[in-house]
């Protein structure tokens, strides 16, 4: 069941500057789907069309299998999102902000405390959100999002700005909830080292068009083939040749012999001619392309 549905979601800043093509995802409920792409890429057009931040012009899109033209406050309730800069009153406490919104959305006054736990801003006290880390108002921000009990969250760039500890703390933070609440969560980013360690699914965006979607598993089975083997030895130009006899294509990197990846049985025949050449052999292995180099490799191309 998809939590999100877009078909053929189109969007124009002018008749010369399409920024979105034919936008097709499906968003598994109950996953954590990073929605990857350089800045620019049409990522945050995307997120502002889904929540009816910006006018839909052309295409569909379904939330919670209903139409989000025909069921906006609905869906909207049950939706908690973040947006590009987090938005808080600076002489405002975390508790004082809450209570802005808890008024808005209506909802328990006891959820209050019950979202700045779960975002570890409990014991903030008196302390105004103007002196808060940039992490801790974006989990602040996060705790906005979840005052009034969503089922989808929906964050642009939330780690944005941050520095290692913050990041991690945001990454557990979504882990949490997603694991624990059962919360659908979309996240933007560019940060694709972070991405790789969260999500379930996955979402490739570049020039406003849809590169792959699926789950992680599927991204590298599909890239399989762009993990590689290198050679590293005393001759480079002497590797190659031998490699070249065996009928494959060697391309030489940071003094490394690097092939296409092949069976066990034709790295141990080439390790075996090395030797015999009196070629001294240092290391043999296999690079297997992380997303942040797949992500590379599919925009290339």
């Amino acid at each position: 069941m998809y939590c999100i549905e877009t078909n053929n979601l189109t969007y124009r800043f002018s008749e010369k500057e399409i920024v979105l093509k034919n936008i097709n995802l499906k968003i598994p409920q109950g996953s954590i789907f990073g929605f990857l792409g350089t800045n620019g890429a049409g990522k945050t057009t995307t997120l502002k069309l889904i929540l009816g931040l910006l006018k839909k012009q052309e295409g569909t899109i379904s939330i919670f299998n209903k139409t989000f033209d025909e069921n906006r406050i609905d869906t909207l309730k049950k939706i908690g999102s973040l947006i590009e800069a987090p938005s808080l009153y600076a002489h405002l406490t975390a508790e004082e902000n809450l209570k802005i919104w808890q008024k808005i959305y209506q909802c328990s006054i006891s959820r209050i405390n019950e979202v700045l736990e779960i975002v570890g801003l409990s014991n903030t006290g008196n302390k105004k959100a103007g002196q808060f880390s940039l992490g801790m108002k974006q989990r602040l921000s996060i705790a906005i999002a979840l005052l009034h009990n969503p089922t989808l969250l929906i964050l642009d760039e939330p780690t944005n700005g941050l520095d290692p500890s913050g990041i991690l703390e945001i990454r557990e933070l979504l882990t949490k909830l997603n694991n624990e609440q059962k919360i659908t969560i979309v996240i933007s980013s560019h940060l694709l080292a972070e991405i790789e360690k969260m999500v379930t699914h996955i979402g490739i965006i570049n020039k406003g068009s849809i590169l792959f979607q699926g789950t992680l598993d599927e991204l590298h089975i599909k890239q399989a083939q762009t993990s590689y083997i290198s050679f590293e030895t005393d001759n480079v130009l002497q590797t190659s040749e031998i490699i070249k006899l065996n009928n494959l294509i060697p391309t030489v990197s940071n003094n490394q012999v690097c092939i296409s990846n092949i069976d066990k049985k034709i790295i141990s025949s080439i390790n075996s001619q090395l030797v015999n050449n009196k070629i001294e052999v240092y290391q043999i292995s296999t690079i297997k392309n992380d997303l942040e180099s797949i992500f590379i490799d599919l925009t290339k191309n």
